[in-house]
């Protein structure tokens, strides 16, 4: 029995917009806007902490700071 790989070629945002509607350029200013009524691409809610950039940097420092520590030991610094 022969098994053979199928991959289906993910389909581009304009691909699908033009699948549902062709000629989409004529009624819409651009494609995320027609992406948008037809229901392609849809909002979410999001929390706003995962937004700001400062505190998930502020993560990412500290996380650094704590694997540096902890591989090279020494007092954490307050």
């Amino acid at each position: 029995m022969s098994l053979s790989l199928s991959y289906i070629a993910a389909m581009t945002l304009r691909d699908q917009v033009e699948a549902l509607l062709p000629n989409w350029e004529r009624w819409y200013p651009s494609l995320f806007d027609a992406a948008s009524d037809l229901g392609i691409i849809r909002a979410e809610v999001c929390d706003p902490d995962s937004l700001n950039l400062n505190r998930r940097h502020a993560k990412v420092r500290q996380r650094a700071k704590d694997a540096h520590l902890e591989k090279w030991g020494g007092k954490p610094q307050e």
